[in-house]
Parts: C-alpha cells; sequence; structure tokens
C-alpha cells in the first residue's frame, strides 16, 4: 500500500506511521506462522485487531484529506476588495457602503474582518479597499459577489435632484492554503511607504506599508494593516499568491470549458451584475433576474436571503443574463 499521500499531509502523517507499524506487525505475525503454521489459531485474534485498527485509521485519514480538499475548494479565509468605477466622488461613497454591507453581513455570520489596505477619496469613500476575512463557508457565500454593482440614487449634494448612477467593483479572492504558484523575486518591484491606518503614532512614522507589483502579469497588491513592514509583506506576498492562482485557475477554466454552460459568473470583475435603487427601494440581481426590497436593511448586511438564493441557483447553472434597468 502507498503511504506517501498520507504522509505527506502533517494532518495525516502520524496517523500513516501508526499504519506502517501495524503493517510491521501483521508481516511479523505471518511470517511467524509461516514458520510454525501451530501458531495460526493462536494469531487470528491479534490478525483481526490489526485488521480492524487499520481499517479504522484509513478511514480517518481520508476523511481528512476530504475535508482538505472542500477547504481547498472552498476556503474559509478570503480577501475582499472594493474599488470605486464610474461616478466620481459618488462612485467612492458608494464603494464603501459596499464595504459597510458586507462587513456588517460578516457580523452576522460571525467572521472575523480586518483592514488591510484602503485608499480614502477626498469626498471620504473609498477609492479601493481590501480585507480580510475568515470564518466557516467565506468563500463559499460571497464567491457570488464578484463584479460590478450599480448605483442609482440622487446624491445629497445634487441640488436639482438629479438621479445619478454611479459604479464599484467588488472582487472575491480566495486563500488557498495549497498552491503551486512559484514567484521569483526577480519579478517583483517592492515599495514601502508611512501606513495611514489605525496603529498609533509609530505606524505613521515608519515605513511599514508594502506595495508589490508583479512585472510579468501586472498584478499589484498592498497591505497597511500590520504594525511591522515584515508583517506587511508577508501579508501583501500571500495575497500576490492567492491571486495568480485564482488567474491560473480562470485561465485553465477558459481554456478547457469553453463548451461548458456557465454557472453565475464568479470570476469576472467587469461583469455588471447587480443595481441598486434607491428611488425605487429595489436592489436588482441581473443574473438570476431576482429583486428585494428594503434596501436601507439590506445596506446593513441583511443580505442572507440574496447569498442563500444565489448558493441555490449556481447548482442548476444559470448563464448571466443581460441588466434590467
Amino acid at each position: 500500500m502507498d503511504l506517501s499521500k498520507y504522509k505527506s499531509n502533517h494532518k495525516t502523517r502520524f496517523l500513516a506511521e501508526d499504519l506502517e507499524r501495524l503493517n510491521r506487525e501483521e508481516a511479523e505475525i505471518r511470517t511467524l506462522i509461516a514458520s510454525d503454521p501451530s501458531l495460526k489459531e493462536l494469531s487470528d485474534d491479534d490478525l483481526k485487531r490489526i485488521a480492524e485498527q487499520k481499517a479504522a485509521l484509513l478511514s480517518q485519514m481520508e476523511n481528512i484529506l476530504k475535508i482538505d480538499v472542500a477547504e481547498d475548494e472552498f476556503p474559509n479565509e478570503i480577501i475582499l476588495e472594493v474599488r470605486a468605477g464610474a461616478g466620481g466622488d459618488e462612485a467612492s461613497i458608494f464603494a464603501e457602503e459596499l464595504s459597510d454591507m458586507y462587513r456588517g453581513y460578516s457580523a452576522r455570520e460571525g467572521w472575523q474582518w480586518a483592514v488591510v489596505a484602503e485608499s480614502k477619496s477626498d469626498a471620504g469613500g473609498y477609492k479601493e479597499a481590501s480585507f480580510e476575512v475568515r470564518g466557516r463557508d467565506a468563500y463559499k457565500k460571497l464567491r457570488f459577489e464578484t463584479g460590478v454593482h450599480r448605483v442609482q440614487r440622487v446624491p445629497a449634494t445634487e441640488k436639482s435632484g438629479r438621479i445619478h448612477t454611479s459604479t464599484a467593483s467588488v472582487a472575491i479572492l480566495p486563500m488557498r492554503k495549497h498552491t503551486k504558484i512559484e514567484i521569483k523575486d526577480t519579478d517583483l518591484m517592492i515599495e514601502t511607504s508611512r501606513s495611514g491606518g489605525a496603529g498609533g503614532q509609530n505606524v505613521n512614522k515608519v515605513e511599514t506599508a508594502v506595495r508589490i507589483v508583479h512585472k510579468p502579469t501586472g498584478l499589484e497588491v498592498r497591505s497597511q494593516a500590520e504594525r511591522s513592514q515584515q508583517k506587511n509583506r508577508e501579508k501583501a506576498m500571500s495575497i500576490l499568491a492567492a491571486k495568480l492562482d485564482e488567474k491560473q485557475r480562470a485561465e485553465d477554466d477558459a481554456k478547457y470549458s469553453k463548451d461548458r454552460k456557465e454557472q453565475i459568473g464568479t470570476g469576472m470583475r467587469s461583469e455588471k451584475i447587480r443595481t441598486y435603487n434607491f428611488l425605487q427601494d429595489r436592489i436588482t440581481d441581473h443574473r438570476i433576474k431576482e429583486s428585494w426590497h428594503n434596501l436601507p436593511t439590506i445596506m446593513q448586511g441583511n443580505i442572507e436571503e440574496i447569498i442563500d438564493i444565489l448558493q441555490e441557483k449556481s447548482k442548476s447553472g444559470f448563464e448571466a443574463v443581460g441588466e434590467e434597468e
């Protein structure tokens, strides 16, 4: 029996060593029986015990590996990114409102929420921001939030009462534990700066914030929330690896799945997925042609119904559809 896949996993390694010990014990008993057949009857109980223990260990290790596979597909840690799109100051305000909505939902789910990096606009909203979310089923539940979110409303600064349409993009990045991505130091451009985030005076005096650009792909990541430059660099590198891993997975899917009916989009940041119409107190998801009301409550993080319906609809492989006005 090849135990290499169990020995290479730190969660099953000690169990595989127990199984090897039982294999040796079984082999010794069978060697004794071969040399003296009269010992067979006395050894039957021992062989039965060993067989039962081996079966239990194999079952336990297989269950652990299955859980690992599930966690790799739907990890419990993600990076949630928001970025202001078209619409100037109103877009940045909407981007921050979206992040507040997801933070509220995360709190309702009991997930941990932490700022990784943020860039404020003059209006006080977000030009862009990224957050680390940790909790059970974080990626599984939020993976369909990736895309362009559109808001239609009359801004507080609009004196004529004209309706503005603005957009903000959301990206959900799974932080998988197992990746084959290798990043060369020569492919990186690393910059440091003073952090503008929370953390006391030391954060603002020392260049703790880190920006990394992956030159071959142009991917850029930032981390500023940690108190040391080294920790911010480690965080930024882990996010970059996750982004490169997702990029590779998306390219593989496009290459091998051209003829497959697409499920609800999970990877297209340019795909306009949802409209928040404040005048009509309505939010519409264009992919599944579903609408909900009571926007103020939804914007506080009460999006369970939306998330649940998307989860259910995804199982039947719906294609993205055109927008509804």
